[in-house]
């Protein structure tokens, strides 16, 4: 073969190769440890008590989302209080948290060294909604399960479906949402999948949530979003049992 010859063979080889890198789809987002949000000094000072938290150990149930999960220490400080004590929980939530934010917590984020909860009861994705399709969302999910068990292969985990909520905004004085966000099923339809009956369990109690319209009720969910005392009492009810059954 002549250089001439040889240096377009090269040449074609090489082109063809950036052709197909440029047509493989880019890797999913909500599946990638995200370290972004150290920026913010609020989130890294809530990430760094969960470190502190976990190197103190003691943790049999661990509750990992975002800010509805935080907000157990807010409007469902006191459900959680009557309901969850005896159980040695930790809540892990931060508001605004995406799946690929809590990807990167659990693992170069260290919040899981130093506990081996017997139980973590999930509920992430929602705020994944507006930039990720359903199939993204959920594989940020399996991402996070395949992570937790990877480093603690003893942890049960009670997977939440992601709770219902508004697809459009809602007036102040209205009394319910009645469009729900479509998304949310479809991220619940998917997810439902990852349950295997002894590591993964799942629990999709939204439906709890809604009147009989199947609107959100501004008692329960006074943003269509985040929960009142009355949603975390739901909240509560709903995973008593199930997470009790997973402690035996």
């Amino acid at each position: 073969m002549s250089r001439t010859i040889r240096a377009l063979t090269v040449g074609l080889l090489a082109a063809t190769a950036v052709a197909f890198a440029a047509d493989e789809p880019k890797a999913n987002p909500a599946a990638n440890p995200s370290d972004a949000r150290l920026k913010q000094a609020n989130w890294k000072k809530r990430h760094e008590s969960f470190v502190a938290r976990a190197e103190k150990g003691d943790v049999d149930v661990l509750f990992l989302g975002d800010s509805i999960t935080q907000g157990w220490e807010g409007a469902g400080k006191t459900v959680w209080a009557d309901t969850f004590t005896d159980w040695k929980p930790a809540n892990f939530g931060i508001g605004g948290d995406r799946t690929e934010h809590v990807l990167w917590r659990i693992t170069e984020g260290k919040e899981l060294n130093g506990i081996d909860p017997k139980v973590a009861v999930i509920m992430i994705g929602t705020n994944n909604v507006g930039a990720n399709s359903a199939e993204q969302i959920a594989g940020g999910v399996k991402a996070i399960l395949d992570a937790l068990h990877k480093a603690k292969p003893k942890t049960k985990v009670l997977l939440l479906g992601v709770f219902p909520r508004s697809g459009q905004a809602v007036p102040k004085d209205a009394a319910a949402a009645s469009v729900l966000q479509p998304k949310i099923k479809q991220i619940n339809d998917l997810i439902a999948k990852y349950a295997d009956g002894k590591t993964v369990h799942y629990l999709d109690f939204g439906a709890k949530f809604l009147n009989d319209k199947g609107e959100l009720p501004k008692a329960v969910m006074p943003d269509s979003l985040h929960l009142s005392p009355a949603g975390y009492q739901i909240w509560a009810d709903a995973i008593a049992k199930p997470v009790a059954d997973l402690l035996k």
